[in-house]
């Protein structure tokens, strides 16, 4: 008893009473005291067994949470739409996993809505998203961090008339077929609002489901097609991209996370980086030297 009392910093009648009180709480003595000492019942063995597995747990834990702490170990879960996962998002992951290569990263790549409602349900922390002027996200339960703006640009055939110039304005593009997204794609609605500003109906040739698809029927020249900067990212030797003059839409490219969220380590280092990748592309939507 002065033993212990002297290693935990108490006095010995604070000891025994601390000893009387877990007794009677456990319901049975913990201690034999005799004229020779004071030695343990099988109770009291029992118990001192189980408080060293429990110190061994905590400790086991502490030296856990420091990992989680330190990015040592841990989990993080995102989302991203596809244009940004061939573009923005790369550059983010490369440097996440050379600082933090014990740490789980995993993501996920869809459209908005199946993201929104990943978000929702917490299977993901954070998740790259778009929004366009007429298409605002408009969730309360999000906490929203504008990365950049994505400029849309033209793409036309190699051999098309307009292939050699620097930039077009829409209104030069009244007498066009188009190549445009499918299933109602936002550039879709992108076309026709540039297209409403000069006064003409864009005409539809093809309908792609990505981007490079797009590329393609562009480059034999079945039309010509409106793109984000983002999704330039791989580009066709036979298709040119040509910068559009006036007022264009253009999408801003927004950091999605739930607003009552519990930040770890992980997820901080994530938008830092992903922050300054962003940045590392620029105002224009292509990378920086």
């Amino acid at each position: 008893m002065t033993a212990a009392a002297e290693a935990a910093g108490y006095s010995v009648s604070a000891i025994s009473q601390q000893i009387r009180k877990l007794e009677l709480e456990a319901g049975v003595p913990l201690l034999h005291r005799h004229s020779r000492g004071i030695f343990l019942t099988d109770a009291g063995r029992a118990t001192v067994e189980h408080a060293e597995r429990m110190r061994g747990q905590i400790t086991s834990l502490q030296h856990s949470l420091d990992d989680i702490i330190g990015l040592r170990a841990g989990a993080l879960r995102m989302g991203t739409f596809p244009t940004a996962g061939s573009s923005l998002l790369p550059a983010a992951i490369n440097r996440f996993r050379k600082e933090h290569p014990f740490v789980e990263l995993t993501v996920r790549s869809f459209r908005k809505a199946p993201l929104l409602a990943m978000l929702s349900r917490r299977e993901i922390s954070m998740s790259l998203l778009w929004e366009y002027p007429w298409s605002r996200i408009d969730h309360p339960n999000l906490d929203l961090i504008h990365l950049m703006d994505d400029p849309t640009d033209l793409v036309v055939s190699h051999t098309h008339p307009m292939a050699d110039r620097d930039s077009v304005s829409v209104s030069e593009l009244v007498n066009e077929m188009w190549v445009v997204r499918a299933e109602r794609h936002p550039v879709m609605e992108a076309i026709i609002r540039a297209s409403n500003k000069v006064g003409f109906e864009p005409k539809v040739a093809y309908e792609a489901n990505d981007y490079q698809e797009a590329q393609a029927m562009v480059a034999v020249g079945l039309g010509v097609a409106l793109v984000p900067r983002l999704a330039l990212s791989v580009q066709r030797s036979d298709v040119k991209v040509i910068r559009l003059k006036g007022i264009v839409p253009r999408r801003r490219i927004m950091l999605a996370r739930l607003a009552d969220g519990v930040s770890n380590p992980a997820d901080l280092a994530m938008v830092k980086m992903l922050i300054e990748a962003a940045q590392g592309f620029g105002a224009g939507g292509q990378p920086t030297s």
